[in-house]
């Protein structure tokens, strides 16, 4: 086989292990399974066109068309002609699946099931990234540049776990990477002739040698600090990529799953919410009787597909929170409360939880700031891995009469202007025009709009958000198909409050959860939430939470916002105060950002530990901690067993008869004793060439076992019985050799006990532990072995491409042409 086809192959295999990151995104292998079967024709295709020596362009075209008609197979559309051949139903198909993998990333977090979309994504991608592998090694002969499209693979595991990247899926993509380097490296040195060790002597291609090895410490220092490096500098998850990867779907209340630890704050009025593992992310304990959602964050920036959030600004931690009780304009009755907060290494991202209307804050390092607009605390440079902390918050109780003494806001009002933007949607304006109509405070605006949310009216709660018909906007379809989950709810409610000219953003939190463990809340994935928050001058924002109470697992509800499934009218009692624990978020403001992820959708309720699932994963790292370890003992566990074999004391023989010389001649007597001697002087010499091996002794084939001896003493500075046990395995070997009788007798396995302390008398100690851990002689071996088979593959490839260039149709019409 020609060095371009044998690069071809490698090509294809490497790229198939750079695509192991994928492993860490799918719940099963499917999409292994098939992104074989495509590269695996692809690399066939460009097998079969360069046999046919056809042009770059043809090569290309067939490599293409392969993947088109594989693609038509594996994901058909039921009119391709032969099953395989591709008719304008089956393009049209596959925008559908390109359509269903973009609302499936909306609507799963990893790892996702086998659906057609993804699946076909994942496929079109691996296919296409083999093609451009294959031209770049191949025909450009530009192997290094390989690697990008490569890396681009393991993108996509990056912007699903931002703080915790996969490590063995990228070393198996580094290892493919290294391998097509060597394998262009080897092809360019069989076209050059033969290569050099740099000491002087040439070499064969497989053989080890000086230059090489220094290439390959210098390949796995490379990998191991890309490996590494991330792990121990801090702030790398806070550049570019992790910013174009912070927007994704939405948040669910009182279901969904995942278990990324990261929530993110974009709220779709569209999307799925599924469910998956449940993952306790938050612990928390406060001294308010019945405490509000904690919250992390606001978002405000809304567009026709939901609400999202901005970059948090502000000032440190450490210069001091506002007290809005310090605030003349301020109104309400408002009371300090403190809270413990214990997050596991489960739930990382860079929005710390608290409670509205925090005032002081402990157990947070300078790195953390706080936004008051947003009231978030926030971090550029840690996560609330495992963080614990505790702080002071108030909390502020309204009643209905309070809050319509809240005055509208002037058109010019800076909050106003910012928070009532909102695109425009005659449908919407229409409805929030009736249900508004008549109402004179800014409350009771926002409180018929909220009442508007109730069964009564035909809402409900679903994993599933409606889709736009017939050309109507994501917010119309919600309203008219009157169906979805938390994220809709709450920026439904936001729209229609800025559409009526109020300041209004979505929250984005936690609810209290459903388990406690003694005095604790248990807040789990499931339990995020989202609700509106709407701006009331004179009393800051106060939150409204539209979900229907009975879905959401925790849920909290207030007397100005009471649950509208049971309750018609707010109490408009004056004396009246608001249910304990709902509140507003004091303070003017509002936007807000979190550095999100994109694997989060599935957020929702329930909440005990689960014990059992603290051991599995303790039996799991316990497991793979004995397997790594038993792979690093085999070397040495090898190197022990031919120690043993060739120590083996030998068998009692008996003498053989000895069979009678002519007349003449001298006698040359043949017994079973002297072929065991041959054979043990070998297997000694054997050993001690393997001892050498280990110690970093040179060893010169081209020596005789006396001198090997002697060098040994004289190189390695043995004296006393090591110097003995060295001259006398030599001297045994000589007799071994050339010698009509053997040197029989006890004493070989002694003088190699000896000979191997000696040297390890001698030697450093990094090399006594690499001769334990692990010996360069069974290393050498089976690297030896290795290339000797790699040989034998290439030769029997080689004889089956010339069996196959017999029976080319080239030599068929050779003789056709005149």
């Amino acid at each position: 086989m020609t060095g371009r086809r044998r690069l071809g192959l490698v090509a294809a295999a490497a790229t198939l292990l750079s695509a192991a990151p994928l492993s860490a995104i799918f719940d099963t292998w499917t999409w292994l399974l098939q992104c074989i079967l495509a590269v695996s024709l692809v690399a066939g295709s460009a097998v079969l066109t360069r046999s046919l020596r056809l042009p770059t362009w043809a090569q290309i075209v067939g490599m293409a068309l392969t993947l088109l008609l594989t693609l038509s197979w594996m994901f058909p559309s039921g009119d391709e002609l032969l099953s395989v051949i591709p008719t304008p139903p089956t393009f049209q198909h596959f925008g559908e699946l390109f359509a269903q993998a973009g609302t499936d990333t909306r609507s799963y977090g990893v790892p996702v099931p086998d659906r057609d979309g993804l699946l076909f994504i994942a496929t079109l991608g691996i296919g296409a990234v083999a093609i451009a592998v294959d031209l770049l090694t191949v025909v450009a002969r530009r192997p290094a540049l390989a690697g990008l499209p490569m890396l681009a693979i393991y993108s996509v595991p990056v912007a699903v776990y931002v703080d915790s990247v996969p490590v063995f899926p990228f070393v198996v993509g580094a290892i493919g990477f290294l391998w097509l380097l060597v394998a262009d490296n080897v092809d360019r040195v069989r076209r050059f002739g033969r290569r050099f060790t740099g000491d002087g002597r040439d070499v064969d291609v497989w053989e080890p040698s000086p230059l090489a090895a220094a290439g390959r410490r210098l390949a796995v220092i490379g990998v191991a600090a890309a490996v590494l490096l991330p792990l121990t500098v801090p702030g790398l998850d806070t550049g570019l990529l992790n910013r174009l990867t912070q927007v994704g779907t939405g948040v669910g209340g009182g279901t969904g799953g995942g278990g990324s630890g990261r929530v993110n704050l974009f709220a779709s009025l569209t999307g799925d919410l599924n469910q998956s593992e449940t993952v306790d992310y938050i612990k928390v304990r406060t001294n308010e009787p019945d405490p509000y959602y904690l919250r992390f964050g606001t978002a405000d920036l809304l567009t026709a597909e939901g609400i999202a959030n901005r970059t948090p600004t502000g000032s440190p931690l450490s210069r001091g929170l506002p007290d809005p009780r310090e605030n003349p304009v301020v109104t309400g009755d408002l009371k300090q409360y403190r809270a413990e907060v214990e997050i596991t290494n489960k739930y990382a991202q860079t929005l710390a939880p608290v409670y509205s209307s925090t005032i002081k804050v402990d157990g947070l390092d300078g790195a953390w700031s706080y936004d008051s607009t947003a009231q978030a605390i926030f971090s550029r440079r840690n996560t609330t891995k495992s963080q614990k902390y505790s702080f002071d918050y108030v909390r502020a109780k309204y009643t209905p009469d309070q809050l319509r003494q809240a005055e509208p806001l002037a058109a010019d009002d800076p909050i106003r202007q910012e928070f009532t933007t909102v695109p425009d949607d005659p449908s919407v304006k229409a409805l929030v025009a009736r249900l508004t109509k008549d109402k004179e405070s800014e409350y009771d605006k926002v409180f018929a709009l909220y009442r508007h949310f109730s069964r009564d009216n035909g809402f409900s709660y679903a994993l599933k958000a409606p889709e736009p018909e017939g050309g109507a906007s994501a917010i119309a379809a919600f309203l008219e198909q009157k169906t979805g989950f938390c994220q809709q709810y709450a920026t439904a409610l936001a729209w229609m409050s800025r559409v009526a000219g109020i300041p209004a953003r979505v929250a984005f939190g936690f609810t209290r959860g459903g388990g406690r463990e003694g005095d604790r809340y248990v807040i789990t994935n499931r339990n995020a939430h989202a609700w509106t928050e709407v701006y009331l001058d004179g009393f800051g924002w106060i939150p409204f939470d539209a979900t229907p109470q009975a879905s959401v697992v925790g849920s909290s509800r207030s007397e100005w916002a009471p649950d509208i499934d049971r309750v018609d009218t707010p109490s408009a009692s004056p004396t009246a105060s608001s249910a304990p624990g709902a509140s507003s978020s004091v303070g003017p403001g509002g936007a807000n950002r979190p550095d999100r992820d994109p694997s989060e959708n599935n957020l929702g309720a329930t909440g005990a530990e689960n014990p059992s699932g603290g051991s599995s994963t303790g039996l799991l790292i316990t497991g793979l901690a004995a397997l790594v370890v038993a792979l690093l003992l085999v070397p040495a566990l090898r190197r022990i067993l031919v120690r043993k074999r060739r120590h083996a004391a030998t068998a009692p023989v008996t003498t053989a008869t000895a069979t009678a010389s002519p007349p003449g001649t001298r006698d040359v007597t043949v017994t079973t004793e002297t072929v065991r001697a041959r054979e043990d002087a070998h297997a000694a010499w054997d050993e001690l060439v393997d001892t050498m091996v280990d110690y970093r002794v040179p060893v010169d084939p081209t020596e005789t076992p006396r001198h090997t001896a002697q060098r040994l003493i004289r190189e390695a500075e043995l004296a006393g019985a090591p110097a003995d046990g060295a001259v006398l395995l030599g001297h045994a070997e000589e007799r071994a050799r050339y010698a009509r009788r053997p040197l029989q007798g006890e004493g070989l396995t002694a003088a190699l006990t000896q000979v191997r302390k000696g040297l390890a008398a001698t030697a450093t100690r990094p090399t006594r532990l690499r001769a334990v851990l692990l010996p360069p002689s069974v290393i050498l071996r089976w690297r030896m072995g290795l290339a000797e088979q790699s040989t034998r593959w290439l030769s029997s490839f080689s004889r089956a491409r010339d069996v196959l260039v017999r029976f080319s149709p080239r030599r068929l019409l050779a003789g056709r042409a005149r």
